[in-house]
C-alpha cells in the first residue's frame, strides 16, 4: 500500500538563488517560510540601494543577517551609516525607518530576513 501523505520537510541552498540571478543588478526575494505571523525570506541584492527618500517601515521587528557580500544599511535619525560584512546581524525593532544604502555590485549579498510579530 503507497502512502499519499507528503512528507512536511522543505529544503533548498540559500545560496542557489546567487547562481540564477545572472549578475543582474537589482535585487531577489524569496519567501522560505510564512506561518503564524514569522516570515523568513533570502533576499539577494546586487547593486542594490533603496530608492532616494524611501525608507522601510515595518510593522513587524525584522532580524537580519548578511550572509555574503557587503551592505550599507541607514536610519532615520541616525547620522552613521552601518555597513555589514558577512556574519553581521540585527534586529530591527518594528516601525524602525531604514533603508539600504548601498549593495556591492561586484559580487552578489545573500541576506538571511525573519519577520515576526
Amino acid at each position: 500500500m503507497t502512502s499519499s501523505i507528503k512528507p512536511a520537510r522543505s529544503s533548498g541552498n540559500l545560496f542557489d538563488a546567487v547562481a540564477q540571478s545572472g549578475g543582474a543588478l537589482d535585487e531577489r526575494v524569496d519567501a522560505l517560510v510564512e506561518q503564524g505571523g514569522v516570515t523568513i525570506e533570502r533576499i539577494v541584492s546586487s547593486g542594490h540601494a533603496s530608492p532616494p527618500g524611501f525608507w522601510y517601515d515595518s510593522p513587524r521587528a525584522e532580524w537580519v543577517v548578511l550572509l555574503a557580500g557587503a551592505a550599507v544599511l541607514e536610519f532615520a535619525g541616525d547620522a552613521e551609516p552601518h555597513p555589514m560584512k558577512p556574519g553581521d546581524h540585527m534586529l530591527i525593532e518594528a516601525h524602525c525607518r531604514h533603508r539600504v544604502a548601498w549593495t556591492s555590485d561586484t559580487e552578489p549579498s545573500v541576506w538571511l530576513a525573519v519577520y515576526y510579530p
